[in-house]
């Protein structure tokens, strides 16, 4: 191992402006902060990549912090055949590959290794990896506990929760249920956290079989606390029924923990997209669509506006790149969250969002009531937290808000009346998507807004579209029928805040 003075911990300056869950997404342009004065004032690298231990131990990292491996982007899609000889002549070890982008990893002891391996002909670059933050669960988690199921799931008018759930409705998915439209046969990989395997709700459409994790020494379905990020997001696409119902109630569930407690390297990501987008019948998990509500939000103004790191961003976009056009290429459809940071990506260049901005993925904004329970019906409202802009959003769908409280100051409470049971909360609570959390027990359901909250609702309609269209559909299809179905709101045609517009589920099917 090398071991300097410079500490392995960076203090970085993340964007999280999201009290409730945070997922954020977006991608960098090759050359994102234009000739603006930004660009004068980076400098040489104040850390020496070249000097970075070797990780074994990943259970208690920090943001921040690097892996110790390194990600080596070639010059073509496919890895070169001497790629492993030529990064051992500069003193490293291939540890991982990826040949189906032209991605190696490596690790290496040499203080002089980034240096070498950076001057092999074949390469484009060479980037340490690092932890980032993906996700925040909420400060404050309200956990409901639902009964223990009796019956078969799917059946929406009989949830017990019946009556919860205003976001199904904003868009029209029971319209689209009603007419048999369900998900049935669509594989949605969802990756992100823990997703808790044996919950009422999830395990009857989960494929447990093909649920992977690519976070070393975690089991796919585990995860901190008491929420669990990627639990909620897998009830909002394909929530059975039992208690609550997802917008495709009947599409196939598959876990790819890429995150621990909301943060992970871009490797474990990197990872777990290959994986979702790769085919059964070659190893993989044979997704149609993937639910990425994640993200980290760059700001070039801080620290990262060191040389070393800005290139270090812009080289994880490629590769990211790399990933999102095989699985386009596969006809994987990715849908992302567009980011929880309040900012339009437009007017705010020197802000990048990761993975939002990147090359074939649909990134979702949010949008959300204030006051549901007090009789408003504004659904389509923009949620104050939600990013915007067309170079990071591209369609709008539920994904709640607590401005009635935060915003408006209204910390009242309401009384929700479901059909089989009523409850009292604080009225802000009710504007939020209501799905399944990890809890204390197999049947626990909760609350929470976000982008995070908005993007499986766009991964479930994808999977009606699917469903409707004999099962498979390719990513261009699927965004033509997706962006032409949704209700255009807010300036005509393709705009800052909507993009195409907000969707709309029976019509996405060819019904209303």
């Amino acid at each position: 191992m090398i071991h300097t003075k410079k500490p392995k911990f960076l203090q970085l300056s993340f964007v999280a402006l999201l009290l409730f869950a945070a997922c954020e997404s977006s991608i960098i342009q090759d050359n994102p902060l234009g000739q603006d004065p930004i660009e004068k004032q980076i400098t040489e690298s104040k850390f020496n990549l070249n000097e970075l231990e070797e990780v074994t131990d990943f259970s208690n990292m920090r943001v921040g912090e690097f892996t110790g491996r390194y990600l080596i982007l070639t010059k073509g899609e496919n890895l070169p055949k001497n790629i492993e000889k030529s990064v051992a002549d500069a003193g490293g070890e291939i540890v991982n590959s990826y040949p189906e982008i032209g991605v190696a990893v490596a690790i290496s002891k040499s203080s002089e290794f980034l240096i070498k391996a950076r001057k092999i002909s074949s390469v484009e670059s060479v980037t340490p990896d690092f932890i980032l933050q993906y996700t925040k669960d909420p400060d404050e988690v309200n956990e409901l506990e639902g009964p223990v199921a009796q019956g078969e799931p799917f059946d929406y008018q009989s949830a017990f929760f019946d009556g919860f759930q205003w976001a199904p409705a904003s868009i029209k998915a029971p319209t689209a249920w009603e007419n048999g439209y369900t998900g049935d046969g669509v594989r949605v990989a969802i990756i992100d956290g823990g997703i808790h395997s044996s919950h009422q709700d999830l395990a009857p459409n989960l494929d447990m079989a093909s649920s992977i994790s690519t976070v070393p020494g975690q089991p796919w379905n585990f995860d901190t606390g008491t929420f669990w990020h990627g639990t909620h997001v897998a009830g909002i696409v394909a929530s059975s029924g039992l208690a609550t119902v997802g917008i495709a109630p009947k599409a196939t569930l598959i876990g790819v923990k890429s995150l621990h407690n909301g943060s992970g390297a871009f490797e474990w990501i990197l990872n777990g997209m290959l994986y979702a987008a790769t085919p059964q019948s070659m190893g993989g998990a044979g997704a149609q669509v993937i639910n990425m509500s994640l993200g980290a939000t760059i700001d070039f103004r801080t620290d990262w506006k060191d040389k070393e790191y800005r290139d270090a961003i812009i080289e994880l976009q490629k590769i990211f790149d790399r990933v999102s056009r095989y699985a386009y290429q596969l006809g994987v459809t990715i849908i992302v969250a567009a980011g929880n940071d309040g900012i339009n990506l437009d007017d705010n260049k020197e802000f990048i969002v990761i993975p939002a901005q990147n090359q074939h993925i649909i990134s979702v904004g949010s949008t959300g009531p204030t006051g549901w329970q007090l009789g408003e019906s504004n659904f389509t409202d923009p949620a104050y937290y939600t990013n915007s802009g067309k170079s990071g959003v591209d369609i709008a769908a539920p994904g709640g808000t607590i401005g009635l409280g935060l915003i408006d100051g209204n910390l009242s409470n309401c009384q929700l009346n479901g059909t089989y049971i009523s409850l009292v909360r604080a009225c802000y609570a009710f504007d939020m998507v209501f799905s399944t959390v990890r809890g204390t027990s197999n049947g626990s359901y909760g609350w929470a807004q976000g982008t995070s909250m908005a993007a499986p609702a766009v991964a479930g309609v994808v999977a009606l579209i699917m469903e409707s269209n004999g099962g498979a559909m390719k990513p261009g299809q699927v965004k033509t029928t997706l962006f032409s179905s949704a209700s255009d709101l807010g300036k005509p045609g393709n705009d800052e805040i909507y993009g195409a517009g907000f969707i709309n589920a029976a019509k996405a099917v060819g019904l209303d």
